[in-house]
């Protein structure tokens, strides 16, 4: 299924995620709370694909949760996949809540490298996959409104669709900012073995929107939670506590 993860480790301290995994969840450290936050459409969520047509839908379950954190709590994100859209955005909004972002495998725009340049290369990279699709929910004289992974790619994944955004909505996303956006430390963990954000796409957003740290975990696929969990989960760890 799709499911974009975000993990949340909240400071009582807490932590955030766009997923239904949580790798702090058995963490010996009592003063975490942990959640995992399916993003609109994505994972468990009970809205459909069609009814997330903006980003900001897309997002709005991690930003009404980031609302509800206290000025004196800080936060751990964790954005996997598209997810890395979502936590940018948050760094930008609450940048005095967050304590770290953790892209794993996932999108990450930056001041000086903007989303609509990150999906337009990653949709052109996806397109070129097996016998994938899109439909034209609006008619065929609009812009096509859902990505659709064809029964080839099927065949060795599961999937939900997810809504394309067009690079007019993706546009529209409030630029990041070097003050707010950039005062957050921020960590990038390389999926070695990704067939759909590959390696290349990886290190190309890396060398052009360079983070704090990049670790990296050779023979992880996409789904690093589920391919590589115990590595995952012991980087996760050891990048909260550095």
């Amino acid at each position: 299924m799709n499911v974009d993860p975000i993990w949340l480790a909240r400071q009582k301290r807490k932590t955030v995620s766009h997923s239904p995994w949580m790798p702090f969840s058995k963490s010996s450290d009592s003063n975490w709370f942990n959640h995992a936050i399916d993003l609109g459409g994505s994972g468990i969520s009970p809205k459909q694909v069609l009814e997330v047509p903006r980003l900001s839908d897309y997002f709005s379950p991690l930003m009404d949760f980031l609302t509800s954190v206290h000025a004196h709590e800080k936060v751990v994100l964790v954005g996997h996949s598209l997810g890395g859209f979502a936590i940018s955005r948050a760094m930008e909004s609450f940048p005095q809540n967050i304590l770290v972002a953790i892209f794993v495998t996932a999108v990450m725009p930056g001041p000086t490298l903007n989303a609509t340049t990150i999906y337009s290369k990653g949709n052109r990279l996806v397109a070129s996959q097996l016998d994938d699709r899109v439909t034209y929910d609006y008619g065929p004289y609009n812009p096509p409104t859902t990505f659709n992974f064809g029964t080839k790619y099927l065949a060795n994944n599961l999937m939900r669709p997810r809504y394309l955004y067009n690079l007019e909505d993706i546009s529209k996303v409030k630029a990041l900012s070097s003050n707010r956006y950039g005062s957050v430390r921020r960590v990038f963990i390389v999926a070695g073995e990704d067939k759909q954000l590959t390696k290349e796409f990886q290190q190309w957003m890396i060398e052009r929107n360079p983070p704090d740290e990049v670790k990296e975990i050779p023979d992880a696929d996409h789904m690093v939670m589920m391919s590589r969990p115990l590595q995952l989960f012991t980087l996760l760890l050891r990048i909260v506590h550095e």
